[in-house]
């Protein structure tokens, strides 16, 4: 309805052009939105206020002239003009009926688009080091990623899902060093465990595992380790050179193969555990794409090279910089460090403009903690050549869990967090994905652990679910009485769905497909999830005024039509959310 509207805002404004009454060169972005308010129509369009000042006259008399214009419409029962220029459409409410033989119809495409026109897109979420589990912080991102590239896919983009791999660098070396200390522990050596060290009980099983499968292959006696090692925190020293000295040790000790042998079986154990704890969260990827793979790819070395020419490299004190306080950045990055090794900014770089490369434009869904980053990111590329517009980064608040009232603590090197998996095993998937998407992804959220597992409708998503599991025992108990449902019939008789619940319900069920694209457009899940709140609302209102097995079989078979209309949108929003649609609870 809303293209049929703004074509003939469309027309009406050609015939005034046509007239000499506006501008010839005029070519205004027709708008038409839902009306919040019943009592001013179902549509509205601000477009004479938007051509007032172009066209130098007053917006309501423009509104006038566009009315006066406008084709007729069978579906079109009233225009008027509102307040200082609005025009409001009010539609035929027979033509509203339309929509439930659409839903019918298409089934679970109802809503979907091709407005993207198979533009490619990757959306590259969570990436977590794999330095650890899952815990309830990343899962925000998981939700979110997942549901954003389930409705970017839903208005037509082939969407590239990616997680990056940082399986090279500083955190993983502190975390193959920690597991090799574990072992030596495992293996009867006696240590003070470095306080920056990896200290969950994740690393301890690892090292048990290895020391099972390899014996005494990596042993080396604990005096030898620490044999002039730098000084912890908090016996006076520092506790970043005491970790880098360790696992500077670690390599000499061990040697090339062994340390590498360590530092890939800890990667593994932890990379295949985030992948199964992603796999059942509903979160799937084209790719797990490795930091590596960019330094074998002769990737990094391009794009270095690439800045290098660009004239923005400059060599400071045996390091090469990047100029990115000529971007607007506080200072500028060290991209090869004065031992000749390059920083993870030269990898980010590389991974983004070998992205580029390959034909994607990129949405990155980050931690809010990495919104000093982003500028850096966009001054690289532009400094290289390619186009920082192409490059999107949404930043996501970590969710703060609480139970019975109390914070629960999460961090993942003193090995003290919740993970993802138990979060899951507590209230199920379900929950999760529901609730990690309940608000904008930048505003904070206090993840409520009682009332996600509660049944009551102060539980959003009880409250949704429940909606579709009412329309399936309606359905039921048609069956049990011995009746039949026919679409075809309900189809037929649409024009006896004239009390408000029905007409309200009908409504809602017009504005599904604009809140998806809605949703897509502007990256913002929680708006399918608030959509879906509402038209359970007005199911639950509809479900509790009126009857739906009665005596009067047409009226009957509209009422079936219209509730399995609803059970269907319902069913649609709650798997772009990664949601199940349960048909009984």
């Amino acid at each position: 309805m809303k293209t049929r509207l703004a074509s003939l805002l469309q027309q009406a404004i050609a015939s005034l052009q046509n007239e000499g009454v506006l501008p010839a060169d005029l070519d205004p972005v027709i708008k038409i939105e839902h009306t919040r308010d019943p009592s001013h129509g179902d549509y509205a369009s601000n477009l004479a206020m938007m051509l007032a000042k172009p066209a130098k006259k007053n917006p309501r008399e423009i509104a006038q002239s566009i009315i006066d214009h406008l084709p007729s419409d069978n579906d079109i029962s009233r225009v008027d003009i509102a307040g200082p220029g609005f025009i409001n459409f009010f539609i035929n409410p027979l033509s509203q009926h339309a929509v439930i033989r659409d839903i019918l119809e298409q089934g679970e495409r109802f809503g979907t688009s091709n407005i993207a026109d198979g533009k490619k897109v990757q959306v590259e979420f969570v990436s977590a080091n794999p330095t650890g589990p899952l815990h309830v912080g990343h899962g925000r991102g998981a939700a979110y990623g997942a549901t954003v590239s389930n409705l970017l896919s839903a208005i037509g983009y082939t969407v590239h899902r990616e997680y990056y791999v940082n399986d090279a660098g500083r955190q993983m070396d502190i975390l193959a060093t920690s597991v090799w200390l574990r072992y030596l522990e495992a293996c009867g050596e006696t240590m003070t465990f470095p306080s920056n060290g990896y200290k969950g009980a994740y690393v301890s099983d690892i090292a048990t595992s290895l020391k099972e499968s390899r014996g005494d292959q990596f042993i080396a006696p604990a005096r030898d380790v620490f044999h002039n090692i730098t000084a912890d925190e908090p016996a006076g020293g520092d506790k970043e050179q005491h970790i880098d000295a360790l696992i500077s040790r670690a390599k000499t000790l061990l040697g090339e193969n062994n340390y590498r042998t360590i530092f890939d079986t800890a990667l593994t154990a932890i990379l295949d555990d985030i992948r199964l704890d992603l796999e059942d969260f509903g979160v799937q990827y084209d790719d797990w794409f490795s930091e590596r793979s960019l330094m074998d790819k002769g990737a990094i070395d391009n794009a270095v090279e690439k800045l290098k020419a660009s004239g923005y490299m400059y060599q400071k004190e045996g390091a090469w910089w990047f100029k990115s306080t000529e971007f607007g950045d506080e200072k500028d990055r060290v991209v090869i460090r004065e031992n000749g090794l390059t920083t993870y900014f030269a990898s980010d770089i590389a991974y983004h403009l070998h992205t580029l490369e390959r034909g994607y434009d990129i949405i990155d869904i980050w931690g809010s903690d990495h919104h000093g980053y982003v500028p850096r990111v966009k001054a690289a590329l532009q400094a290289m050549g390619a186009d920082p517009e192409r490059l999107k980064v949404l930043l996501v608040q970590f969710a703060v869990l609480y139970k019975n009232g109390e914070k629960m603590q999460m961090s993942t090197r003193s090995g003290q967090f919740v993970t993802l998996r138990e979060l899951r095993d507590e209230i199920g998937s379900d929950a999760a994905r529901y609730f990690y998407v309940m608000r904008k992804a930048e505003q904070h959220m206090d993840f409520d652990l009682d009332l996600a597992t509660s049944q009551s409708n102060e539980n959003p998503l009880f409250y949704v679910q429940y909606a579709h599991a009412r329309v399936c025992s309606v359905m039921r108990l048609l069956a049990e009485k011995g009746l039949t449902y026919n679409s075809t019939d309900g189809l037929n008789h649409l024009e006896k769905l004239t009390e408000t619940h029905e007409i309200t319900l009908i409504d809602t069920l017009n504005r599904y497909p604009e809140k998806l694209t809605q949703a897509a457009l502007q990256y913002e899940p929680h708006q399918l999830n608030h959509y879906l709140r509402e038209l359970a609302t007005h199911f639950h209102s509809y479900y509790n005024s009126h009857k739906f097995i009665i005596d009067d079989v047409e009226l009957m078979q509209a009422r079936l039509t219209l509730i399995n209309a609803t059970k269907q949108v319902l069913s649609n929003g709650l798997q772009l959310l990664g949601v199940n649609a349960p048909e009984s609870m």
